[in-house]
């Protein structure tokens, strides 16, 4: 069966399944010996996906969303109904939100930086969380003395949307359920896995949960990877409005390569703009040059190359050994992410940067996600969109928190030169876009109509029919 056609019908049996939810009351590593299977039933047909899609209206004064909105104000859990001043607080774990002048954790979302990210907040996907959360008529617990307990593996336990599941999501949901529902966290590393056969060991049931990285799964899956094509954008909401729009194409996409298995949440990654932690300033071409550095993708890769460098894979765990040796120059990572591996240890300066705002699926094993009863079912989505909801607030304090950690640490900040930003825009056009239509391979594929669609619109970059990648400006 042609993939136009699996999706057309994925499409159709997603539909179903929000309606029954709704009835309801609702390259890289080879990995090491995996976790025993925890299921056993067979996959079911692809049933869900749970990316928004439809444009909410927006709610009425006085309405009952608005009461919920004013009772939440001031911290974890906080939505975004019209007033931005509620949303200010401190996170649920005070290593996810601001510090101090001195660099001191204070856990704050400050009203400066959310004006500074209105987009979020006033953006149809936002508004559309705001439905599936269902804040205003949960789905009732109607289910006594289930017990169900499953592993989710998170990318690595340092980074801030692996946390924030761990503090938020996980014990929400078994709160909920009345602890009939627990889901534990632990990671690719501890796993003794990569992340780039997850969709392989999701499928089969060997990972009950796991995050499912684009850019780590591109070899299995190619045209993923459209969500991690380095370099394009030039400031923040341009990544987020294409991340939204392309957010259903890629979970049905995922849930077409997965058996069937749907999202619960999508796990946000800000913060991480992507910085080349050096032991020196890269100001022009030249210092680029031979530079080996590491690289976390094969798109990221191909900018690498494109910039002169020489790009290595290196699992993030090894980055830290790999730059205090020498065996690598650079280390190319978000600024939270660096600082939560300590790479300021080991470099002297943060140069860069490219745009990064985006966010990864998580998903659960299809067989597993059937075991559960229709109340479950419909808690965790709920749950799961209250978890982005939340990601999102910190989203704002979040995108700027990192860099000022790491000049705090000693780091010296070298943005871009205007030379750099021209070659980088060459990087995109000759090496990231190019190097991603090799690997997908048949123009035939879908997956440029959406690029075409979704994303030349705001990068100005198309691609042709025979391949070839043009600027539209």
């Amino acid at each position: 069966m042609n993939k136009p056609v699996v999706w057309s019908l994925l499409i159709i049996l997603s539909a179903v399944l929000a309606l029954a939810l709704a009835a309801c009351g609702s390259a890289a590593e080879a990995p090491t010996q995996a976790p025993a299977p925890t299921a056993t039933a067979a996959p079911s047909a692809p049933t869900a996906t749970t990316a928004p899609t439809a444009t909410s209206a927006p709610v009425a004064a006085g309405s009952e969303l608005e009461a919920l909105a004013a009772e939440l104000a001031g911290g974890p859990g906080a939505i975004y109904v019209g007033d931005l001043g509620q949303l200010v607080g401190p996170a649920t774990d005070l290593g996810l939100g601001g510090i101090d002048a001195e660099g001191n954790a204070d856990g704050s979302v400050p009203l400066e930086s959310l004006e500074r990210h209105i987009w979020i907040y006033e953006s149809p996907y936002y508004q559309d969380l705001l439905e599936k959360a269902r804040l205003t008529n949960p789905t009732p617990l109607t289910s006594s003395g289930e017990k169900f307990e499953f592993q989710y593996a998170c990318t690595n336990r340092a980074l801030l949307p692996c946390q924030l599941m761990e503090h938020y999501l996980l014990p929400n949901v078994a709160e909920r359920t009345n602890n009939q529902l627990i889901i534990n966290l632990t990671s690719f590393p501890e796993l003794g896995i990569s992340g780039a056969d997850n969709m392989t060991l999701i499928r089969d049931g060997t990972l009950d949960i796991a995050e499912i990285y684009t850019g780590y799964v591109a070899g299995e899956v190619p045209a993923l990877e459209i969500q991690s094509l380095w370099g394009m954008f030039k400031d923040h909401k341009a990544q987020y409005d294409v991340t939204t729009a392309l957010t259903p194409d890629l979970e049905l996409m995922i849930a077409e390569e997965s058996g069937g298995s749907p999202i619960i949440t999508h796990n946000w990654y800000v913060g991480i703009d992507q910085f080349f932690f050096c032991g020196e300033a890269l100001t022009t071409p030249a210092d680029f040059a031979g530079k080996k550095t590491r690289s976390h993708g094969a798109a990221i890769s191909d900018w690498i190359e494109g910039m002169g460098a020489d790009a290595q894979f290196v699992a993030f765990a090894e980055v830290y050994t790999a730059l205090e040796r020498g065996i690598l120059d650079c280390g190319v990572t978000g600024a939270d992410p660096a600082y939560g591996q300590r790479w300021y240890e080991v470099t002297t300066h943060m140069n860069g940067y490219l745009v990064s705002l985006f966010n990864d699926n998580v998903v659960m094993n299809s067989a597993v996600f059937n075991k559960l009863p229709e109340d479950l079912k419909a808690i965790l989505i709920e749950e799961g969109a209250k978890h982005e909801l939340e990601a999102l607030r910190l989203a704002a304090i979040q995108n700027e928190v990192g860099v000022k950690k790491n000049e705090l640490a000693g780091l010296v900040n070298v943005p871009f030169s205007e030379e750099l930003q021209a070659l980088s825009e060459q990087a995109v056009l000759n090496n990231v876009v190019p190097g991603w239509i090799k690997r997908v391979g048949s123009m035939e594929d879908p997956i440029f109509d959406i690029f075409n669609e979704k994303v030349a619109p705001v990068v100005n970059i198309r691609i042709e029919e025979d391949g070839t990648v043009v600027k539209t400006n």
